[in-house]
């Protein structure tokens, strides 16, 4: 199979031709306009501390941030409704189900809607099964998302593997899968992930450093690796299947941001991207107060799964609590 460069992909997306994609795809038609209104852009540029009034004209009035440089909504999807992974506690079955349910067609559907409704970037890993959906999708639909790579760097050649993998298949920026980070710092191999981070940026990308945990964030931090963004779980803990005790200061296998208040403490003083995930808790959290919490406590994005049904309403949703957030305002300034 010929490896695709980032920029390849590029321009074969720029020379698609929208209306043909369209026309093959089942969604509904109509040109894509993303981004803020122009008031809003102003307000972004001339004030850091400020997230200008978003106003909403239409189901693509998605407000936009950037990562050094790229433009993302601030919604992003994640992929793991595309390759059919879910925390489902211990629902085997529901793996088998998500795979059933969302055939190869339905996927390119889902995409286009999320197009439709102003989500231009998706998160995934860079190998199969979900890569061959975004390369039909660019390839055979004209489709413009913007794919971050959920990227497992090898000690042993960091430029290589999935991050040569990444670049090889269109990746618009990469940084290190959080599980992976929060192993690396557990077992002392810190320095890792600022090797990762400037084996990325050699390839003119945004490069990021993902965890559940906060240590890679904070070592980062510390250290100096420069990265672009940061990728962290938060949700709040006032959920049933949660188990948290404070007072015992435990948690349940049900939670994947085990230090909520701390991460919200940390990042108040960081001046990088913070992408937010598992905001609603593999499902636990209704998405309205999962966003709503994500963004006022420092997020600059959040990523989440989403079905194809629940596009347009979680859209929506990010929307209103962006347009509130622009007029309440938030402790921690945008940082994107």
């Amino acid at each position: 199979m010929h490896k695709r460069t980032r920029e390849e992909h590029d321009k074969r997306r720029d020379t698609m031709d929208r209306r043909d994609f369209l026309r093959t795809s089942a969604v509904a038609s109509g040109g894509l306009t993303l981004g803020l209104a122009g008031s809003s852009q102003a307000g972004a540029e001339s004030n850091e501390e400020t997230f200008g009034p978003v106003e909403i004209t239409g189901p693509q009035d998605m407000p936009m941030g950037k990562l050094n440089g790229l433009e993302v909504s601030r919604l992003i999807s994640g992929a793991n409704v595309f390759h059919g992974f879910a925390h489902s506690r211990d629902l085997d079955y529901v793996h088998q189900l998500m795979r059933r349910y969302n055939t190869e067609e339905r996927l390119m559907e889902t995409l286009a809607e999320f197009e439709e409704n102003g989500v231009n970037a998706i998160i995934g890993p860079p190998w199969d099964p979900f890569l061959p959906i975004i390369d039909r999708y660019w390839e055979e639909y004209g489709g413009n998302m913007k794919f971050i790579s959920d990227c497992r760097p090898d000690p042993a050649n960091l430029e290589g593997g999935e991050v040569q993998l990444s670049i090889d298949r269109g990746a618009s920026a990469i940084y290190v899968n959080g599980v992976l980070a929060d192993e690396w710092c557990i077992h002392g191999r810190e320095e890792l992930l600022g090797d990762s981070v400037q084996a990325i940026k050699q390839f003119g990308v945004p490069a990021g450093i993902g965890g559940h945990s906060l240590e890679p964030m904070v070592v980062a931090e510390e250290v100096g690796f420069d990265a672009d963004f940061y990728m962290k779980t938060l949700h709040h803990h006032d959920y049933w299947s949660c188990d948290a005790d404070e007072a015992e200061g435990t948690v349940g296998r049900a939670s994947w941001a085990l230090e909520p208040e701390r991460t919200i403490e940390f990042m108040q003083e960081v001046d990088k991207p913070f992408i937010a995930f598992k905001v609603m808790a593999a499902g636990a959290i209704p998405p309205r107060d999962g966003f709503q919490y994500a963004f006022e406590n420092g997020a600059d994005f959040v990523c989440a799964g989403i079905f194809d049904w629940q596009i347009e309403e979680d859209c929506r949703i990010a929307r209103e609590v962006l347009n509130g957030l622009a007029e309440t305002g938030r402790q921690r300034p945008w940082r994107a």
